[in-house]
Order: structure tokens, then sequence, then C-alpha cells
């Protein structure tokens, strides 16, 4: 009997678990230190490059790119040169090795997204992702979890048809 109790409230504190992280979010405002230094507002907003040409392919496929150091070194093998991120974005680059970045949007390994929809609608990345191009560093500024989801798919300007398996998988 005692037994049937403790399974009865573990499987309650699970379902409990399970229904509060859908709705917090302890990822917002995360902004983690990257292996260089890189200002958005800097690329993005004064100089105004367009995210896709950085990070190419997210209205082609469920994920955005995160840039290549070709990408960086297209510009940055003649601008900038003298500083000491470009340096040591310089110094990657010759040895061959893949820049680490830190993920700061990532979704859990249960959540099925797919940027391509999003963005074929003609959603502005700074509806999820903030005014990223105002952002030295980048940081989460929405809770990116299920309750923030579904609220965006009520509004009909956003109301595709959706059902569990669109994002679970």
């Amino acid at each position: 009997m005692k037994a049937r109790y403790l399974t009865v409230a573990g499987v309650l504190l699970l379902l409990f678990a399970i229904g509060f992280s859908a709705c917090f979010n302890p990822r917002e405002g995360y902004a983690p230190e990257q292996p260089i230094a890189f200002s958005h507002q800097i690329h993005s907003g004064e100089n105004e490059i367009a995210c896709g040409y950085c990070h190419v392919s997210p209205g082609e496929g469920p994920h955005s790119s995160v840039p290549s150091i070709n990408t960086c070194m297209n510009c940055h093998g003649q601008v900038a040169t003298d500083r000491p991120e470009i340096q040591k974005l310089t110094q990657y680059w010759e040895d061959g090795t893949p820049i680490e970045w830190v993920k700061v949007h990532d979704m859990p390994d249960h959540v099925k997204f797919s940027h391509s929809p999003h963005i074929q609608r003609g959603i502005d990345c700074a509806e999820c992702h903030g005014q990223v191009n105002r952002m030295d560093k980048v940081e989460v500024t929405n809770p990116f979890n299920m309750g923030w989801c579904v609220d965006c798919h009520r509004e009909p300007e956003h109301n595709a048809p959706i059902d569990c398996v669109t994002c679970h998988y």
C-alpha cells in the first residue's frame, strides 16, 4: 500500500516538474562568454549586415547555421586586422581550428523546431531572438518555453495549425 502511494506521489511530482518546466525557462537572460568577443551591434546594427549573410540557410532547413571562420575572414582578412579579437580569429583560421561558439538559443532535445516555416511566413528574427542588432553580447530575451510558443501561435497572424507532434518528437 505504501509503495503505491510513493509511486503515485512520484508520478505526480514528475508531471508537476514537466508542467513547470514547460512554463519556465531558466535560460532567459542567459548570455554566455564566447571564445571571441563578437558584437552583433557592430555587425548587424551599425554595418547592417543581414542575419542570413553569416547565419546561412535559416529559412531552408530546421536550423540556422553558426558562421564558419571563412565567413568571418571574408571581411576580416582586410578589415580591423589590428584588433585583438580579430587577431584571435585570424589565429583560429591560420591553425585550421574551428571556433567552438557557445550556443545561446537552445531548445530541449525533445522539442522539434524548424526556422523554415517561420522565415517563410515573414516572421522577423527579432520577434523571437530580440533586438540582436543592438546587442554587444547576445542573450536570451524570450522564455522559449511551450507556453510562449503556443501564445504566439494563437495570434491570428501566426495561427498555423499545430498539434503536439508539430513540436515534440
